[in-house]
């Protein structure tokens, strides 16, 4: 499997892996997350136009998409009922939607973000059970509590490279 950014002419594509995340958190138990048409074209051209949306392609196919990007988000300022791991410069992924038909799609996409800089932060919704447990396999520790700009919470988790040694 590869990653590369994503290109303009690949929006119907992930927003079909979306469709499928999307109907995989809602058999989860998860009804609360991606709701009202998120991630919208709009949002996704955004991202894409940034140069922070990414692809996995696996011969050929494009089998999960997410956003990356290096420097301080806005909703990881101030964290309850914990802590962060420390305070460096850190990742951020957001919106990772994988395909089902393909198993660790997911594993992938957090390896080569770790790559990229060894610190990372990401945040899911609380009753998103497999995304949690995807990032606990991974080596990601869960830090506590952020709330994203609609004021809704999300279970923020953080894996660093002093972490795993």
């Amino acid at each position: 499997m590869q990653i590369r950014k994503t290109v303009l002419n690949e929006l119907e594509l992930i927003q079909a892996i979306y469709d499928e995340a999307r109907q995989y958190m809602r058999d989860n138990g998860n009804s609360h997350q991606w709701v009202n048409g998120y991630p919208s074209d709009e949002l996704l051209k955004k991202d894409i136009a940034e140069g922070i949306s990414y692809v996995c392609i696996d011969q050929g196919e494009i089998v999960g998409v997410f956003t990356f990007s290096i420097g301080e988000d806005e909703t990881y300022k101030k964290i309850y009922d914990g802590q962060w791991l420390n305070e460096k410069t850190y990742g951020v992924i957001h919106r990772l939607g994988v395909s089902s038909a393909k198993k660790g799609v997911g594993t992938v996409c957090l390896d080569w973000c770790f790559q990229q800089i060894p610190n990372i932060r990401v945040d899911t919704h609380e009753a998103n059970v497999p995304m949690q447990k995807l990032l606990m396999k991974n080596g990601y520790q869960k830090c506590g509590i952020i709330y994203v700009n609609d004021g809704t919470p999300r279970a923020a988790f953080q894996k660093t490279i002093d972490s795993v040694m």
